[in-house]
């Protein structure tokens, strides 16, 4: 079952043509959705107003080989280990699930553009990519909804208390539960199949077309935040903020369980 191609057999009974453009619309949805988000809240405006002002504030120059290297230290410590979370427990569940994210999404992406039809099998790996992927989004995003959200393991809320701020979290896990649901009913050949791959859809398009009202976006944000951050370390503009104070010194017992999102 791993190694079967779902969109191929999908095309049974949709032409094929109907999945590829409805892929195109999505990557239309998440451009359309971050540009406007990013217009609507005026965050390219203050990045970069705050950046300027940073360099204005500037102690020393960097040279174009010291920012090289800020960028490389950015991509892998923020952006392939996500660097920026202390908690162990919150940094495992964001590298399962975005990991997981990337090879559902590209796997989806070859197999319907690529191996379309029964005709045109696809190599056994990217069905096994597709489940895989999806398998460690749903491992690491309900992980993180049950027992890591801050609002859930801080400040005692039930994990069933639902905030605007968790759109993303959760149209992005309904969307991947219902697809491996739906491959599996349609490979056993049951009668839910049409009707989970409706939701299916629903659930996809509500997960790309909410950018503006959802977290989405800020994959691609917190990169280039993380950049500037850096830089500004390096220049001692330290992004208009004071220095660091000297580590006070601790009274008491420490021993508690540290609680850094």
């Amino acid at each position: 079952m791993f190694t079967i191609n779902p969109f191929a057999e999908l095309s049974m009974s949709i032409p094929p043509a109907f999945m590829q453009t409805y892929i195109v619309i999505m990557v239309l949805l998440v451009v359309g959705g971050t540009l406007f988000d990013t217009i609507h809240k005026k965050s390219a405006k203050y990045f970069f107003g705050n950046w300027d002002k940073a360099r204005n504030k500037s102690t020393q120059q960097v040279s174009r080989g010291e920012i090289v290297s800020l960028v490389v230290q950015t991509a892998v410590v923020d952006g392939l280990m996500s660097g920026e979370f202390c908690n162990a427990r919150r940094r495992i569940a964001h590298l399962l699930t975005m990991y997981g994210f990337l090879a559902y999404v590209i796997s989806t992406v070859i197999m319907v553009f690529c191996y379309s039809t029964p005709t045109t099998p696809a190599p056994a790996i990217w069905p096994l990519l597709w489940y895989v992927g999806g398998l460690l989004v749903c491992v690491g995003g309900y992980w993180f909804w049950f027992f890591i959200r801050v609002d859930v393991a801080a400040e005692g809320h039930s994990p069933f208390r639902i905030v605007r701020a968790d759109l993303f979290i959760l149209s992005l896990l309904v969307s991947v539960t219902l697809g491996l649901i739906w491959s599996c009913v349609q490979v056993a050949e049951g009668s839910w199949s049409t009707l989970l791959f409706g939701l299916y859809l629903i659930s996809t398009t509500v997960l790309f077309g909410s950018i503006p009202w959802s977290k989405f976006s800020h994959m691609f944000y917190k990169p280039a935040a993380a950049l500037q951050k850096r830089i500004s370390e390096a220049d001692g503009s330290r992004s208009n903020l004071p220095a660091p104070a000297d580590k006070p010194e601790v009274f008491g017992s420490t021993n508690r369980t540290a609680r850094h999102y």
